[in-house]
């Protein structure tokens, strides 16, 4: 195949990849049993999760425990603003009025939670993606549990300790596929932009960057808002594939699987983060329905933890090594 023709055909081809394995996984969830959908679903939006993570973490190459915290406040919203109005005075009676007399549609739903984990982030990057390296790690790691302890304290803007519950699942296998194509096709134009190219060149070298006239915390400020968005709206996905959630559903667990996720694909391609999302995914649910019967219980993420630590020592780049589909 001529050069030319490679260099038409690579981005479809690098968009074409992630799509189709989403798709097939979609179609997967419409002809199983109703006890084998869920955990399809659960690899479709952690599909999503993990591409709004590595729109930050991949990129820019700063490593961020706090991703999660935009999955949780996205959860949340949609999921108190759908709760049905009749119900919800009587279980939320402490929500802020404007909470309490107010309900949602499900797609209203999802773009306010996008809304709600891009303010969030905002707030929280403007002063957090001057920091570099492990400052940064324990930083965003700060705000993970400044997050959790709001949301599970402050009874204003949620259940508090208690389960969110009467949530409308309606993410059933065309929405979570729709979601998840949306995501990663906002994810891909990314990339492929100017803001993207800057922002990996900020990742490969950031003297040389800044010599050229890249604002470093410019770019990666862009990068976490809209990686912030991205987690909201999955956290969305994810509380209506539920219909019930609680603060530490979107907590530790959930941030160690999906940077397990990252690293295993490959944290620095789309690719690999699709890849390792659903591989990952199907691993973990293998596992818990095994934790039922002969293993004992939190084997799954002593595997899953295994399984990272052997890719970082045997294949630092993850399975995909780190790149994109090419032909």
């Amino acid at each position: 195949m001529t050069t030319p023709v490679r260099r038409r055909l690579g981005p479809l081809v690098e968009l074409g990849g992630p799509v189709l394995l989403v798709v097939a996984a979609g179609l997967v969830a419409t002809v199983v049993s109703r006890s084998t959908q869920i955990y399809v679903l659960q690899a479709i939006v952690a599909v999503a999760m993990v591409v709004a993570i590595y729109v930050f973490i991949g990129n820019s190459g700063v490593l961020s425990f706090g991703q999660i915290s935009f999955v949780a406040v996205g959860a949340f919203t949609a999921g108190v603003m759908t709760v049905p109005l009749a119900l919800k005075g009587a279980i939320l009676r402490d929500l802020f009025p404007i909470l309490r007399d107010h309900e949602l549609g499900n797609i209203a739903s999802l773009a306010l939670a996008a809304g709600v984990g891009a303010v969030l982030a905002v707030l929280v990057g403007l002063p957090l993606m001057r920091l570099s390296g492990l400052a940064a790690g324990i930083a965003t790691f700060a705000v993970l549990e400044i997050t959790n302890n709001l949301l599970r304290e402050w009874t204003a803007i949620g259940p508090g300790a208690t389960t969110l519950s009467l949530v409308p699942q309606t993410t059933g296998p065309g929405q979570a596929t729709v979601g998840v194509l949306l995501v990663i096709g906002v994810a891909y134009a990314y990339q492929r932009s100017r803001f993207g190219r800057r922002l990996r060149a900020t990742r490969e070298d950031p003297a040389a960057a800044q010599a050229v006239g890249i604002s470093i915390h410019r770019q990666r400020l862009g990068a976490f808002v809209l990686s912030g968005a991205l987690c909201g709206f999955a956290g969305g996905l994810y509380v209506h594939m539920l219909g019930s959630i609680s603060t530490g559903q979107v907590y530790l667990e959930l941030t160690f699987l999906t940077l397990a996720m990252l690293v295993v694909g490959g944290m620095t391609s789309l690719w690999g983060a699709v890849v390792g999302a659903l591989s990952v995914s199907a691993l973990d649910s293998f596992l818990a329905e095994a934790e039922r019967g002969a293993l004992p219980n939190g084997s799954r993420l002593v595997v899953v933890g295994a399984l990272m630590a052997l890719i970082l020592v045997l294949r630092p780049s993850g399975i995909t090594g780190g790149k994109e589909l090419r032909l």
